[in-house]
């Protein structure tokens, strides 16, 4: 499919009037266009999507028909301004499917998903479309188009081109059927994995084996098990990736490993909810769809618009790492056995004893304990006086909230942006706290995208699934929650400051290894001083965190990098390894594949497993990081020059932020992404900065 043809459009078209008064037909009329959830109905969606695939129809119908040669304007830019009803339900759907859903709106998505597939596959593979896109195209050079306008032309063609639209006709059906086929299990893997995380949540039935949580932990476990109808019991539900944060305080390590193997096989149950059948028959697919476009793997095809460029320049980049994670790994986990010791175990070192003893270490080498931190990070000022803060210091903008907006849920909040002159940038809306119906994770995306061509602003949202607290508990979160904090932001920002006239370019609508370098560059600023002195106070006495503490967590940035830094590359090894499978390979055996590429790794899977196992990778299987989850890695190399380059010319300024701002936040995809960073660093990127970082660099 297309990414984004299934955007927009400005035409209004003649539709039943049961469509007409589905609030989807027009554009919201609450400020921004942001969706109104008091109006939305779960029956709603279904006529919604096709009434807005119908009218997209008869827009690209209209786009072929027009006997006046093709110009960008009434081809390109007319694609562009089509589906925008589609779009509306789409983009509202699919943010509640992961974030709220129901049955429902799983029904709906079953249904749907092959629908949008095969609509998209019908613009993607329209002869007539193509034609008028391809003779544009080959006379580029004559239409004396601007920078973006040019921009938008290359990527529409190769985007055509990579859909199949120069296969033949019997290709093309070969081609819809696996989209369709695709697209299919990619939905099944995202339920089975909701279900499944869902059910493998661990049940406690003896509050001593939860010793070492906390009050507040506790609590939060007792009233998980209320709300699932297990009172006089208590919950600890599952996060979505393979260690789990109770892992780091719960003392009792039969509990500890009960935790960890609920988390480990928790889509291995051979149950409705496993899903190696349908991982080992997606892989094959995509295999199958690569050969019949001219590629020899899927990872070779899905890399080609990425700015790695190259399966074999990905696999390069985190091979040059293995020798020193492999060092560090091994200094780590002698520094843990070594500690189980000392205190009286004498049993081998296992993966759901690294988090528990990995803390007592960092305590012993930095003085440092987690828990004595969370009383300083109370999660609304860190929102507003920490996130926020930083984004005002840098970038001048400012936040009001908006409590007249509706929401889905009602934990969440909503604030318009400003510019430093008044001017309305955007809404963000902030959903934080974990639920049964939600997917896994933190992430961002729009309810409204940005684009001038249909004057439209960012009304965006951010994602995550913090431990809520019990009632009359305070909302503290640890270190790491407030980095997911500043990460996401980092990713609204890039939304928030598109300025493209072209929806297809605008704002986060980048390439998966440029698109996480805003969010991880976003990241530095927790930490910095001015911002980390602005949020980080007691909730109870308003006093800030002592300077001692804050330079105890500064020392201890390089500490347990061997293992997280590890478990993150093999995760981006196992996706590459499967999405480098040929055409004619037989269908893999999950677990023995996973074993295999795992043991060929040369580093410590043994006792550090990947943070995702291929069972609930989400990322690869049921969203869009498939043959892409290098790039955390790759974004992680950007972000540290980037920050080097903060570091070299004066760090936290309106200077610098601005210059981020004008060139690489608000240039969405208008340039190719080399250039781009070139022109910000002066150079291209080099691993220097982040190796030094992550303690790799054998000093």
């Amino acid at each position: 499919m297309i990414a984004r043809l299934l955007a927009t459009s400005a035409l209004v078209l003649a539709v039943p009037a049961a469509a007409q008064s589905n609030p989807f037909a027009k554009p919201s009329t609450l400020p921004y266009q942001a969706p109104d959830f008091r109006a939305i109905k779960d029956a709603d969606y279904l006529p919604a999507f096709e009434a807005g695939m119908k009218e997209q129809r008869a827009e690209i119908a209209a786009i072929t028909a027009n006997p006046a040669a093709p110009t960008f304007d009434n081809t390109i830019a007319a694609v562009e301004k089509s589906g925008r009803m589609l779009d509306r339900v789409s983009t509202v759907f699919f943010a509640l499917s992961q974030a709220n859903t129901n049955d429902t709106l799983q029904a709906v998505e079953t249904e749907i998903t092959p629908k949008l597939t095969a609509h998209g596959d019908a613009i993607a593979l329209d002869p007539k479309l193509f034609a008028r896109v391809k003779t544009l195209y080959d006379s580029r050079a004559t239409l004396k188009l601007s920078v973006e306008q040019a921009q938008l032309l290359k990527v529409t063609y190769q985007r055509f081109v990579d859909a199949g639209a120069q296969l033949s006709a019997a290709d093309q059906v070969k081609l819809r059927a696996l989209n369709t086929q695709i697209s299919t299990l990619q939905t099944a893997f995202q339920q089975q994995l909701l279900a499944g995380t869902k059910a493998g949540a661990l049940v406690v039935t003896d509050v001593k084996k939860l010793d070492g949580l906390g009050a507040d932990g506790i609590a939060a476990a007792a009233k998980a098990a209320a709300d699932r109808g297990m009172p006089g019991k208590w919950v600890l539900p599952l996060q979505n990736t393979t260690q789990q944060p109770a892992l780091a305080s719960l003392t009792d390590r039969a509990t500890r490993q009960a935790l960890f193997e609920k988390s480990w096989t928790r889509t291995e149950q051979g149950d409705a909810n496993d899903t190696r059948a349908t991982i080992a028959s997606l892989a094959q697919l995509r295999a199958q769809k690569a050969k019949l476009l001219g590629y020899p793997t899927y990872a070779d095809y899905s890399l080609t618009d990425q700015m790695a460029e190259t399966s074999t320049a990905a696999k390069a980049f985190l091979t040059q790492f293995a020798p020193a994670l492999a060092a560090k790994q091994r200094e780590e986990a002698g520094e843990i056995q070594a500690q189980i010791k000392a205190t009286g175990g004498t049993f081998e070192l296992k993966p759901w004893d690294w988090d528990f003893y990995s803390e007592q270490v960092r305590k012993a080498k930095y003085d440092l304990d987690g828990d004595a931190l969370k009383p300083y990070f109370e999660i609304n000022k860190v929102l507003t006086d920490g996130v926020f803060y930083a984004a005002t210091e840098l970038y001048g903008i400012t936040f009001k909230e908006r409590k007249d907006l509706p929401v889905y849920d009602p934990d969440m909040r909503v604030f318009e942006v400003f510019e430093q002159n008044g001017t309305s940038i955007g809404v963000m809306y902030f959903d934080y706290w974990k639920r049964d119906n939600k997917s896994g994770g933190a992430w961002m995306s729009n309810f409204v995208g940005q684009s001038k061509l249909l004057g439209t602003k960012p009304v965006i949202y951010n994602v995550a699934n913090f431990t809520k607290p019990a009632a009359g508990s305070p909302a503290l979160i640890s270190f790491d929650d407030v980095t997911t904090m500043f990460h996401e932001f980092g990713h609204a920002l890039h939304g928030l400051f598109a300025d493209q006239v072209y929806p297809t370019l605008s704002g986060a609508n980048t390439a998966r290894d440029f698109v996480e370098f805003p969010s991880q560059f976003n990241e530095h600023w927790a930490l910095d001083p001015k911002v980390l002195s602005h949020y980080a106070v007691n909730y109870k006495t308003g006093a800030a965190m002592p300077q001692a503490l804050v330079d105890k967590i500064r020392r201890s940035q390089t500490f347990n990098q061997g293992y997280s830094t590890g478990e993150a590359q093999e995760a981006a090894a196992l996706d590459l390894a499967w999405h480098s499978l040929p055409a004619d390979a037989p269908k893999q055996d999950v677990d023995a594949f996973e074993a295999k590429t795992l043991a060929g790794m040369g580093l410590d899977t043994a006792h550090v497993p990947p943070r995702y196992r291929t069972s609930y990778f989400s990322h690869i299987w049921g969203g869009g990081y498939a043959a892409g989850y290098y790039a955390y890695a790759w974004t992680q190399m950007l972000d540290h020059d980037a920050f080097a380059w903060f570091t070299a010319h004066g760090g936290l300024t309106r200077a610098n932020g601005q210059r981020f701002r004008d060139m690489i936040l608000s240039r969405g995809h208008t340039l190719d992404y080399g250039p781009m960073f070139r022109a910000f660093y002066g150079k291209d990127p080099d691993v220097g900065p982040m190796a030094e970082y992550l303690g790799l660099t054998g000093k």
